[in-house]
């Protein structure tokens, strides 16, 4: 495999939009014999993966009709990242100038609009990279050894989009090739793209909110398919765990506040009622597996109750839940609580997310 990445970068300073004979040998490298390379190689990397990732797959491009600066060669889960657009990849990239190979963990960077592929924005790229790089520093404590800043050189404006979506990298010089370990280097890296996948699967990237309005669509509109979702998604008795943990760290916290807590989530529209001395307030408690805590789900009846109490009630939100799926029944461990007492609802963005329709 190193001698393919040598001869990919060894073309690379003969680059021509046009289908020349270097750039006709290029694309064959890049689509036949890496994928190739890659393939054979998959059975070794899936050790890196749950055995839920059990699709993993190799596509490569060297552009569509006209040729790119910057060919890559990816390996994913179609599950997870059913196209190049979608969630997270192993992905290797070569320098424009032919220098390095770049072994990368990236993300989609492009959508379609209007027919056309526009660029994710800079804020929302720097968002999911950020993440997926604290997923990796959570589990190995450093992002070692894909540390490296990735330069293209390209010219074109697509592959510094992919410098964008780049959560980690490793760079080895072409002259390093000869005497790389690729395959450890696959393996390594696929490691953290496996343990970024169950991050995704326990949905620690999504907001509660978000969460929850995904599981109302699926159940507004089940035949609905939603690229990239397979799969996604905490069960029912996952949930259950989930919101227990939530109720236990909240009503530590309160009670460390001073608060005695009573259980109402089976009969009141909100989940603990808290006293202390002369004060009460009803508290709704939202559980969840993300990091992500910018949204909430809310029925009728709470919306309802902390607008006409406002002043008088909270909302404690427990994010970074962890789940360990080992057991016949899930068990929910860590967590970090933010209690908002005295919450003001109406400092929140509130967007109908489902309507109930009756007949007239």
């Amino acid at each position: 495999m190193q001698t393919i990445l040598a001869q990919i970068c060894a073309l690379q300073p003969l680059y021509s939009s046009s289908n020349t004979p270097e750039m006709q040998q290029r694309g064959r490298l890049v689509r036949s014999d890496l994928v190739s390379a890659l393939r054979d190689r998959l059975q070794a990397m899936q050790s890196a993966f749950d055995p839920v990732f059990d699709d993993l797959e190799v596509e490569a491009s060297d552009g569509i009709g006209r040729k790119t600066e910057a060919p890559w060669a990816r390996v994913f889960s179609k599950a997870m990242s059913p196209n190049p657009r979608t969630g997270f990849y192993l992905v290797i990239h070569f320098a424009a100038d032919g220098s390095a190979v770049f072994f990368t963990i990236g993300c989609g960077s492009t959508i379609w609009s209007g027919g056309d592929l526009r660029p994710v924005s800079d804020e929302e790229l720097a968002r999911r990279t950020s993440w997926a790089r604290a997923v990796v520093e959570q589990r190995w404590g450093t992002l070692a050894p894909f540390t490296s800043e990735i330069h293209l050189g390209a010219k074109a404006a697509l592959p510094k989009t992919f410098e964008k979506s780049t959560a980690l990298a490793l760079r080895v010089s072409a002259r390093e090739l000869a005497g790389a370990d690729v395959q450890a280097i696959l393996h390594s890296i696929a490691e953290r793209l496996g343990e970024i996948y169950l991050a995704q699967l326990d949905q620690r990237d999504v907001a509660p909110g978000e969460q929850d309005a995904a599981a109302i669509e699926e159940i507004s509109s089940p035949l609905k398919r939603r690229a990239g979702k397979q799969g996604m998604g905490l069960t029912a008795p996952e949930r259950r765990a989930v919101e227990q943990r939530a109720m236990e760290l909240a009503i530590k916290h309160l009670t460390q506040l001073g608060y005695h807590c009573r259980d109402t989530s089976a009969t009141q529209s909100f989940d603990l009622l808290a006293t202390r001395a002369d004060e009460t307030v009803k508290v709704e408690v939202k559980g969840t597996t993300s990091e992500v805590c910018d949204s909430v789900l809310m029925t009728r009846n709470e919306v309802d109750l902390h607008r006409l109490e406002k002043g008088k009630t909270g909302l404690v939100i427990v994010y970074g839940i962890r789940l360990a799926r080992q057991e016949k029944v899930p068990q929910a461990s860590k967590g970090t609580v933010e209690a908002l007492l005295g919450w003001d609802i109406d400092a929140w963005k509130a967007e109908p997310i489902a309507f109930q329709l009756h007949r007239a």
